[in-house]
């Protein structure tokens, strides 16, 4: 290395830096909201709403209305206490200017604040204000309006009383619109804020939450608002399922400092969904207080089975697994102080949450179920078929795991492999139908391309027990050929693919098999989409030749793009693609498998809407038609390239 270089990179003293005040979150954002995608824009709002929520769990608050203006800014007001207006002696400032202005300053630091919170870290209305363009902030206090306004989180007036207000109002008025300089995206999704509002609503008894949107004509509003708390969102959840029995089993009470409540209801599925949530953050890892569930769980149902001679002597005891077959729960605790594990939240580390959700449960659902013996017998029957359906799942399940070479275990006998094992570099196509899986064979790279043909529509997992998805080929020759195996056997690292591509026709059809795929791997391989290893290709819609020249189209826009530039005559011949079949290898390397040219989309989920995520599939490949057709109206609009 020169010596001057090495001036250039120099490393003393004087490059340490310290950020003042707010600094620190404009240079790093994402160490405070995630990211700055769409999902830190909304995550603005959660953070503001999150404190009104403390105020409603702390006894105050009953209303929070959140408005998204026509310019993309965000209005929420909540008629908790008010954040305190009086002068904090340690700072010298106003208190509701010390939350707005300095990092780490909130009500939850001290034991006499908030029992619980939401808001975890106190930094949750000062990032808001130093990612926004501008933030005004009114108080009702004391008969008096309160109000300051803040630009890029620096203070722009003293906070000054610009009204009156009758004395028995109260609460606090943010509005602030996001700092476009800092966001990729500052358009806000109404769908996106209606789900996490909704979803705060049901865990929080009696609160009501009204969202707004100015954007539209006419205006969208919606209100959530459940006096049933979370009995209220297992049959929300529930309802695109047929309940085995009427009642939701329903659970709370207070131990070593931890509130617990728990709501759970069997249906006719055979998908376990149950959601944790800690002080009204969800834990899609889970955690301690889940542990606790499925221990109290586990234990009570065989006590009751054995102690009612509905489990033999002979016969094993029944698996958390078989108890919680097509059971949807929500177990939601609130504690002081919560201590999660990794960066995001996802996961709850206390340990007295565990004894604590286990002992009520277990005391109450022993009640229940001595009370209720119908319902009791109900389950444990549920419960032996799926025991049953495992055990036929297992010797099944012997069958597909991937061995090693030694093993003689060969892969499917249609899987054309590619000749690369360096899974960084090798990609798999799922191809509909063996007429395109022929062409597919002969255009690939073979060197990084497997191509594996599946004929016919797979089986739709969300109907189907365990035995019967192992037994169907289609599905048994895709997990052999991952090599990741499914359930407790998987394993990421095993995974032969680095893209696992779904090839299908651009029809209704070919959408329909997407759909099937995408549910079998959802519930099945979920990690391999969270990780971003799953795509949909995208085959062009036209091909149109004009004096020997080609063109592709992947839609009608494109399409009508491309004509205006050649011209429109007699020499335009436009063929519309129905199916993968009808390329030879030539076109269909060129446009759909041919990395420098092909369109991919990556299919990915977000933990944090699990649930919706759940209803969504429940609703379209499940039993009941009523919510399919209500979803089929409420999304019609959105159709794209309808095949009729």
């Amino acid at each position: 290395m020169s010596t001057e270089n090495m001036e250039k990179t120099e490393y003393g003293a004087d490059q340490i830096q310290i950020l003042e005040g707010l600094e620190a979150v404009r240079k790093r954002p994402g160490m405070y909201i995630g990211s700055t995608s769409a999902r830190g824009l909304h995550h603005l709002v959660y953070e503001i709403v999150d404190n009104s929520v403390d105020e409603a769990l702390a006894g105050y608050c009953k209303n929070i209305d959140v408005t998204i203006n026509p310019d993309n800014s965000i209005t929420v007001i909540d008629d908790g206490r008010g954040i305190p207006v009086g002068i904090n002696h340690k700072s010298g400032l106003p208190a509701v200017e010390v939350v707005f202005t300095v990092l780490h300053a909130g009500g939850k630091f001290g034991g006499g604040g908030y029992k619980v919170s939401g808001g975890l870290h106190g930094v949750g209305a000062s990032v808001v204000n130093a990612l926004s363009n501008w933030l005004e902030v009114r108080v009702y206090h004391d008969g008096k309006v309160y109000f300051q306004r803040y630009e890029r989180g620096k203070t722009m007036n003293k906070l000054e009383v610009i009204d009156t207000c009758p004395i028995e109002k109260t609460g606090t008025e943010v509005r602030f619109l996001p700092d476009d300089t800092m966001f990729e995206e500052t358009v806000y999704d109404y769908d996106v804020l209606k789900t996490r509002l909704r979803e705060t609503a049901f865990l929080t008894k009696g609160l009501r939450i009204v969202l707004r949107d100015l954007r539209t004509d006419p205006v969208v509003e919606k209100a959530f608002h459940y006096e049933g708390g979370i009995k209220e969102f297992v049959s929300y959840l529930n309802k695109s399922k047929t309940a085995l029995y009427p009642d939701i089993i329903y659970c709370e009470g207070e131990r070593d400092g931890v509130l617990v409540e728990v709501a759970m209801q069997h249906n006719d599925s055979y998908q376990e969904n149950t959601y944790g949530f800690v002080n009204n953050i969800t834990t899609p890892e889970g955690g301690t207080h889940i542990v606790g569930f499925r221990n109290a769980l586990t234990k009570t149902f065989n006590e009751y089975a054995r102690a009612n001679k509905l489990l033999k002597d002979s016969e094993p005891n029944l698996t958390g697994e078989d108890i919680r077959e097509g059971m949807t729960a929500i177990v939601s605790i609130k504690i002081e102080e919560p201590q999660f594990e990794g960066q995001t939240k996802q996961k709850l580390g206390n340990s007295e949450a565990r004894g604590a959700v286990d002992n009520i449960v277990s005391t109450q659902l022993e009640l229940f179920l001595e009370q209720n013996p119908a319902v009791a017998k109900t389950i444990v029957e549920k419960s032996l078929l799926s025991q049953r359906a495992r055990e036929a799942a297992r010797k099944a399940r012997d069958l597909t795991r991937r061995k090693s070479a030694l093993d003689g275990m060969s892969l499917p006998g249609k899987l054309a492999d590619c000749t690369d094992k360096d899974p960084k570099n090798c990609e798999i196509f799922l191809v509909e139908g063996d007429s395109a899986g022929g062409s597919a064979k002969s255009a690939r790279s073979r060197a990084t391309q497997a191509i594996l043909p599946l004929r016919g529509k797979i089986l739709n997992v969300e109907k189907a027990r365990l035995d019967k998805i192992y037994a169907n080929a289609e599905i048994k020759a895709m997990i052999t050929a991952f090599g990741t195996g499914i359930h407790d056997d998987f394993d990421i690292t095993k995974l032969r693919y680095d893209k696992i591509i779904i090839m299908t026709d651009a029809d209704v059809d070919g959408a329909h098999i997407d759909t099937l795929m995408l549910t079998f791997l959802y519930r099945f391989m979920p990690e391999l989409i969270k990780q971003g290893y799953v795509y949909l290709a995208q085959p062009p819609l036209y091909k149109l030749e004009k004096n020997k020249k080609v063109w592709y189209a992947y839609s009608d826009e494109e399409l009508a793009k491309i004509i205006s530039e050649v011209g429109r005559d007699q020499n335009n011949k436009i063929q519309r693609y129905k199916g993968l079949g009808e390329m030879d290898a030539e076109q269909l390397w060129d446009t759909t498998m041919d990395p420098q040219h092909r369109i991919l989309r990556r299919v990915t989920m977000d933990d944090e809407t699990s649930s919706e995520l759940d209803l969504t599939l429940t609703t379209l490949m499940g039993d009941k038609v009523e919510p399919r057709r209500e979803f089929i109206e409420e999304n019609a609009k959105f159709v794209k390239n309808l095949d009729i």
